[in-house]
């Protein structure tokens, strides 16, 4: 398998390249150069398959020669070990219609455990033996980080820098991260937004004074590696509920699009899906490009759903890349004035590409908590806020009425309690394996929204 930048001059590199590279040298990201395909008897034939085993079966051609399909399965299999429950992602009913695929049954209670655990450990299998350190540099609204330094704390060749916006994350988001003493692992509070951590994080790749002397790595979703294991549940769902004979529709809580993009990959390759969902909060430039084909940058507006906080979505450049007629030099110049101007307008190309499979919805706070009231009085379900937002737009879509519709909950509803409480009258507790979080002592540094003060810090510090 090989795989290409969306901006067409980076080096064409295998998956252990784009693995290790996370960000491709030309500012691009990384995609396979053509998608592999599954027939609808293959899929058929996953059915029944262990998480683990299912995960390893998707996951293979991406890898192609880099692990042997034994090592896979065993990588696979460690991965999934420490979640809470047996199917990993179990779907949840809510009514004739409406599922929820809880995501949230990692170590961090976030979706992110189910792609981050697999990161690490290929961070780990692709170091082991090289005489190199993998310095990480990531940026978090919320839950990549605590995830990512989950699955990398401890280990010897890699060491992590996360970047959070000071004060905009919740308290339990903020102290799984801080919380985690491990040598290897830097956590770094900033003034700003965190499009101002993200714009850090990708400048830091570009710089070469940084990359003369780290070899600099992402387990934000600019990484591959992250996407692929993302698009396995997809395919899980779809088989729990009758796939592949039966189309389902999928609504996705988005922030820097990196999971709804994964249920894109999933229909390339195969997988039978009526519609993909993009919900959004009030940060809503997702719901304006791809309803009216406006994708301009507003400020951020801090809301009870912090990882959608978002203005400058990252993977959707992957999607525009692919939908827009792969030509890198063309999108290279449409991101180029982007970054400048922070506004562009879709072409028609890429508007026609992504209305095939694409819808979208915005969610303002009070939707937002009439979202969690409807699931908790009429279901019995406890949702938190981003999740309450997919449910949002999932109820509003245009959707075939025979067509199930699966909520994606991202997160567990402990980890925004506050909100939860204000929605439905019930603070939801932690989970007994974290439920001494808040005794644990944290540690952090706070530093000035200066990309300087950040890149100093950085290079001043790593191992």
């Amino acid at each position: 398998m090989e795989y290409v930048s969306t901006r067409g001059s980076a080096p064409a590199l295998d998956f252990e390249g784009v693995t290790l590279a996370g960000l491709a040298n030309d500012g691009g990201l990384y995609l396979p150069r053509e998608w592999p395909r599954f027939s609808q008897e293959e899929i058929a034939a996953l059915a029944g398959l262990s998480y683990p085993a299912l995960a390893a079966r998707i996951m293979q051609p991406f890898v192609g020669d880099c692990l042997t399909p034994e090592r896979l399965r065993r990588l696979t299999a460690k991965a999934y070990d420490r979640f809470s429950h047996k199917a990993v992602t179990p779907l949840g009913q809510l009514d004739e219609r409406h599922w929820v695929l809880e995501l949230f049954h990692g170590p961090t209670l976030a979706f992110k455990d189910v792609a981050l655990q697999m990161l690490g450990l290929l961070f780990e299998e692709f170091l082991s033996g090289k005489n190199e350190c993998l310095t990480i540099v990531g940026a978090t609204s919320g839950d990549t980080g605590s995830a990512a330094i989950d699955a990398v704390a401890g280990l010897e060749n890699v060491e992590i820098f996360m970047l959070h916006p000071k004060g905009r994350v919740s308290d339990v988001q903020r102290r799984q991260m801080t919380t985690v003493r491990a040598p290897n692992v830097h956590n770094i509070a900033i003034e700003g937004s965190f499009d101002d951590a993200q714009a850090m994080v990708k400048r830091i790749f570009a710089d070469g004074d940084v990359t003369a002397k780290l070899r600099i790595g992402a387990v934000n979703s600019i990484n591959w590696a992250r996407l692929m294991a993302q698009v396995v549940y997809y395919f899980a769902a779809s088989l729990q509920l009758g796939g592949p004979q039966r189309k389902l529709a999928f609504s996705v809580p988005t922030g820097n699009f990196g999971d709804v993009f994964a249920g894109h990959v999933a229909a390339r390759m195969g997988l039978p899906i009526e519609r993909l969902i993009v919900a959004t909060n009030v940060n809503d430039i997702l719901h304006r490009a791809l309803s009216q084909g406006d994708y301009s940058a507003g400020t951020v507006t801090p809301t009870a759903a912090p990882s959608m906080d978002i203005q400058v979505s990252s993977n959707f450049e992957r999607l525009l890349f692919d939908v827009g007629g792969r030509d890198g030099a063309a999108l290279a110049d449409q991101m180029h004035s982007f970054n400048a101007q922070k506004a562009m307008r879709l072409t028609n190309a890429q508007r026609e590409g992504a209305a095939r499979l694409f819808t979208s919805a915005r969610a303002d706070e009070a939707e937002t908590s009439q979202a969690m009231r409807w699931a908790y009085e009429e279901c019995g379900q406890l949702l938190d806020p981003h999740t309450a937002i997919g449910l949002h737009a999932a109820r509003l879509a245009d959707v075939d009425p025979t067509v199930p519709v699966v909520t994606l909950a991202t997160a567990h509803p402990a980890k925004f309690p506050d909100a939860v409480e204000r929605a439905t009258g019930i603070r939801p507790g932690l989970p007994a394996r974290i439920g001494d979080l808040f005794a644990r002592e944290e540690s952090y540094v706070e530093l000035p929204g200066t990309y300087e003060a950040v890149r100093d810090h950085i290079l001043e510090n790593a191992a």
